[in-house]
């Protein structure tokens, strides 16, 4: 065990504790985090004090299913391909307000999220860059520029299946998802090049 972290200083170890995310180090990309990414940004942006680098904090997988208005199957279907994709049970979300003209009622379920955190968040984006972004049919890269002004970023995909876990024959309809990035630091350029870093590949525009 004593193998895994004899790269880490005592102040990094201490930090991750505190944080609740020792789990994290002993993933592929959260130890590229720690070797590669944190000394690049750091020198990049002048950071002095490396607990001031920007760090992923959590990822948020969120599936709107507005076809689950008419017929629960679909939202059933999706909580279980996500839970399949995440590996973490997904968290129902429900309607808001009542929108008379998509026969939407208050309180009613219209979709399902997961927000992954620590090591199973590294994971999940180790595997989201090196296996499911290459799978996109004529892939080209994703966009460098949907970053929310506060360092966060948000990926769109268009369906289900670019993850091998999913069953295509058992799939009855695609569905889409959104996936967000939330990274401490609040600067979008920052948060950029922590991601190019870990594998991002953002095309050029």
């Amino acid at each position: 065990m004593a193998g895994n972290y004899a790269y880490v200083s005592i102040v990094e170890l201490k930090y991750h504790w505190v944080n609740n995310d020792i789990g994290l180090i002993m993933t592929r990309l959260s130890e590229k985090y720690i070797k590669e990414t944190v000394p690049y940004l750091a020198k990049k942006f002048s950071l002095k004090n490396r607990l001031s680098v920007p760090k992923m904090q959590k990822v948020v997988i969120n599936m709107g299913v507005g076809k689950a208005v008419d017929n629960k199957n679909f939202l059933d279907e999706a909580v279980g391909h996500l839970a399949t994709i995440s590996g973490q049970k997904p968290a129902v979300t429900i309607a808001r307000k009542s929108v008379a003209g998509f026969k939407l009622r208050e309180g009613q379920a219209i979709g399902c999220k997961v927000t992954l955190r620590g090591k199973r968040m590294y994971e999940f984006v180790d595997r989201l860059i090196s296996i499911v972004l290459p799978r996109i049919k004529d892939f080209r890269g994703v966009s460098a520029k949907s970053f929310d002004g506060r360092g966060n970023y948000t990926l769109g995909l268009t369906e289900q299946t670019v993850f091998p876990e999913v069953n295509i024959d058992k799939v009855t309809t695609i569905q889409g998802m959104d996936i967000t990035f939330v990274i401490s630091g609040k600067s979008d350029e920052c948060s950029r090049e922590l991601l190019r870093s870990l594998g991002m590949p953002f095309r050029s525009e």
